[in-house]
């Protein structure tokens, strides 16, 4: 299994992406992806050839909550599937995992956007998995298992993965650990975490205002829970080239494991 960082910006970045990601499993018949949101725009479509993945080998895609940073790219993908459906070009169905309000609103855009040849897909080739928080499904052959995280703005959902090797991945959207969420963090083996920017910067870029917490947090986060991975995502872009760096830094100051934060299009092999 791997994971390959699409975008890893906020919602305000241009340089960057915004943060969605790919996990894929190689199977018998060729690649089978998982993604994760897929950002603000169109850029998804370009994104997804960049890294070689085509939209005919995407068949389960979870949307975390409505903002325009997460939801905009899944309606582009709803857009250019249906067309391959209609063409002949799609093989199977794509499921598209959210919450029941979430599910109603993407299929409102879309309705509003896309021709309607393309829309009657949805119910038959395209089709909404709405899950309940503590429910879990089948993905790539792994237990998925989709939680609510107490969002103050949006209602979000987060998800836990038990990977083919046993290892369990937890990604909590792009909003600070609750204690509600304890029951699907605790014992991972990968934690992805929102990191809006630097601790050292809080006064300048003000995260907590924004409902977002810094690389502190997140880093003393995975430290308390003894988590060996952990990945940051979802921060600013100022630093350019140097945000690796920088962010690394000051995460070493507060957390002992694995500290990764990625570029765009950067890719991990989770069995290691």
């Amino acid at each position: 299994m791997r994971l390959t960082m699409l975008g890893t910006g906020n919602a305000n970045v241009t340089d960057y992406y915004n943060t969605c990601f790919l996990l894929t499993k190689e199977t018998p018949e060729g690649p089978a992806h998982f993604l994760v949101d897929a950002g603000g725009g169109n850029r998804i479509l370009k994104i997804l050839k960049d890294v070689g993945v085509r939209m005919e080998d995407i068949h389960d895609l979870f949307v975390t909550h409505e903002h325009v940073d997460h939801i905009l790219g899944v309606i582009w993908l709803v857009r250019m599937i249906g067309q391959k459906i209609n063409r002949g070009e799609y093989q199977g169905e794509l499921h598209i995992y959210c919450h029941k309000e979430l599910a109603e609103k993407i299929r409102a855009i879309a309705e509003m956007t896309i021709q309607k040849k393309v829309c009657r897909n949805f119910g038959e080739r395209i089709i909404f998995e709405v899950v309940e928080s503590g429910e879990s499904r089948e993905i790539l052959g792994c237990a998925a298992t989709f939680f609510d995280i107490v969002s103050t703005k949006a209602k979000q959902f987060g998800f836990t993965m038990r990977l083919p090797d046993g290892k369990k991945l937890t990604c909590v959207g792009d909003e600070p650990y609750r204690e509600e969420e304890r029951l699907y963090v605790e014992g991972s083996d990968w934690l992805l975490h929102e990191a809006f920017c630097l601790y050292s910067e809080a006064e300048r870029f003000k995260p907590y205002e924004k409902h977002h917490s810094t690389v502190k947090e997140a880093c003393e986060l995975a430290e308390s829970f003894g988590i060996p991975n952990l990945l940051l995502y979802h921060t600013e872009e100022t630093h350019g080239k140097e945000r690796k760096k920088l962010y690394v830094e000051e995460g070493r100051q507060y957390y002992h494991g694995n500290l990764y934060v990625p570029d765009d299009l950067e890719l991990f092999d989770l069995t290691n």
